[in-house]
């Protein structure tokens, strides 16, 4: 289980600087997320730059302040990592994984990790270095967009896994240089047994500085929730949200 951030901006800018001063109690959720955290940036221009992965908890982690205020862009993704039981704990399982200007991180476990395997795109078989679901969830989702186009290679990938495999929570964030998307799907009673209710609730707030979306857990006053079963599509030129049922 993992907890999710991202933005995009219309200028460059960072998390710190869009979040504010709740950003600190996003970062303590590393407390019980402590098994790494990664940075990637996707500007609009087209640049890709991974920024760091680190095998530590984000608070503990000598570089995460820096690393997470003073690389600027004008759309990222944070990602903060606790391990799903049985899988290694190593930089080449910790998010964001990408694909050409494809970015993409997640939240929830997919039983067994390799039961989606068999639907992935024979040639990104060889690009796979890690061992967990999340990995294999992105590059399905590769397989299935480069098929049918974004959204219904959004939809098409979640029913592939729900006839395939058994999940807690499949929420994610996908971003390349013109889309941000933000997938809600999750079963509420297969949250840990010590998380409230809202666990895996996401939530957004736009606004005229950026559109941020983040996993839930800390202090988000004014944040509006994005419903269960459903994903948002941010356009990066024009920053319009649509909801989209899945």
């Amino acid at each position: 289980m993992c907890r999710l951030m991202g933005y995009v901006s219309p200028s460059k800018t960072s998390f710190p600087a869009l979040v504010g001063n709740h950003f600190s109690d996003f970062v303590a959720l590393s407390s019980q997320h402590c098994d790494g955290w990664g940075l990637s940036t996707v500007d609009k221009s087209g640049s890709h730059t991974l920024l760091e992965k680190k095998v530590e908890a984000a608070a503990q982690s000598s570089t995460f302040d820096d690393t997470v205020a003073k690389n600027v862009a004008d759309g990222a993704l944070l990602h903060l990592r606790w391990a799903t039981k049985g899988l290694s704990n190593s930089e080449n399982n910790t998010h964001p994984f990408m694909y050409g200007d494809y970015s993409f991180i997640h939240n929830g476990s997919i039983f067994p990790p390799d039961a989606i395997a068999p639907f992935i795109d024979p040639k990104f078989l060889p690009i796979i270095i890690g061992d967990t679901d999340s990995e294999r969830y992105f590059y399905l989702l590769m397989t299935q967009i480069e098929k049918v186009g974004l959204v219904e290679g959004i939809k098409s990938t979640l029913k592939i896994i729900r006839e395939h495999g058994e999940t807690t929570s499949l929420n994610c964030m996908l971003m390349n240089r013109d889309f941000f998307v933000t997938v809600s799907e999750h079963n509420t009673q297969k949250k840990p047994d010590w998380a409230p209710d809202d666990y895996y609730e996401i939530k957004y707030l736009p606004t005229p500085e950026g559109v941020l979306f983040a996993s839930s857990g800390w202090n988000q006053p004014g944040w509006k929730s994005l419903d269960n079963h459903h994903c948002a599509v941010v356009n990066r030129s024009t920053f319009e949200i649509e909801v989209i049922d899945l």
